[in-house]
C-alpha cells in the first residue's frame, strides 16, 4: 500500500492506493496503524502542499502534533495494560471465544502456559495454541472448576444406575465408589451437587445397604 497526498482548495487530502482496489474500492489493511514517523511525513507533506495564499498557521500545526502525542500515549496505555493482564493469567484456568469458519463461536478452556508478544499485542498460548488477549472471554478460578467437574462426574455416574426398583448386588462397587467420592468431598465441593441429586445418592446407598443385609441374612439361615 502506497500514501497519496494531494491537495484540493487549498487542503491536504490523504489517499491510499492498493493494489487490491481492482474492484473500485481501496482496501486498507486491518493491522495498520499511523506511528508517529508516518503522522510527521503527513504532516511535512501538507506544510509542503498547503495554498500559499491561505498558509496552516504555526498553532495549528502544534496543535495537530499534540492532539496526535496524546493518542499515541494513551495507546501505549492501553497496551501496556494489555501486557500487564496477560502476564497477570500465566498459569490460570481460562475460556476463549473466537469465531469459527462460518461466524459461530468457539470456546476453547485450558491454563495459560505463557504469553508471547507481537508488536504491541499480547498472546496466550493454551494447549499448544496461540490465541490473542481479545478473545479472553473468562477467567476461572481452579478451585470453582475442579469442583464443577466433580460434581458433574458424580452427578453422571449416579444417573447411569438403573432405576431404583432394579437395582441389584451388582452394582456395589459403583454404589461403594460414589459414596467414598462423597465422603472424601469438602463442603465447598458439595454445594455444587444439586438437593436432588445428594438425595438420589442418599436412596441408592440405603438401598444398596438393605438388599446386601437381605443376602447376608439369607446366606446365615
Amino acid at each position: 500500500m502506497s500514501l497519496a497526498a494531494s491537495v484540493v482548495n487549498g487542503e491536504l487530502v490523504q489517499q491510499t492506493t492498493s493494489a487490491n482496489s481492482a474492484n473500485g474500492k481501496s482496501q486498507q489493511s486491518s493491522g495498520s496503524t499511523m506511528d508517529k514517523e508516518s503522522f510527521l511525513q503527513l504532516l511535512v507533506a501538507q506544510m509542503k502542499y498547503q495554498d500559499p495564499m491561505e498558509p496552516t498557521s504555526n498553532t495549528e500545526y502544534v496543535a495537530q502534533y499534540a492532539q496526535f502525542s496524546e493518542l499515541e500515549a494513551m495507546q501505549n496505555l492501553s497496551s501496556n495494560m494489555d501486557i500487564q493482564r496477560a502476564t497477570g493469567l500465566v498459569g490460570k484456568e481460562v475460556i476463549m471465544k473466537t469465531t469459527g469458519a462460518s461466524g459461530e463461536p468457539i470456546y476453547v478452556q485450558g491454563k495459560v502456559d505463557f504469553v508471547s508478544m507481537e508488536g504491541s499485542k499480547a498472546y496466550l498460548t493454551i494447549n499448544g495454541s496461540k490465541y490473542s488477549i481479545d478473545d479472553l472471554d473468562t477467567v476461572v478460578d481452579e478451585d470453582y472448576m475442579n469442583a464443577v467437574n466433580l460434581a458433574n462426574d458424580f452427578t453422571n455416574s449416579l444417573n447411569k444406575l438403573p432405576q431404583l426398583a432394579l437395582l441389584t448386588s451388582e452394582y456395589k462397587d459403583v454404589i461403594e465408589n460414589l459414596t467414598n467420592v462423597y465422603n472424601d468431598m469438602t463442603a465447598y465441593q458439595r454445594s455444587y451437587l444439586s438437593q436432588d441429586t445428594v438425595n438420589k445418592f442418599n436412596q441408592y446407598a440405603e438401598q444398596m445397604k438393605q438388599i446386601l443385609a437381605a443376602q447376608e441374612s439369607a446366606a446365615t439361615e
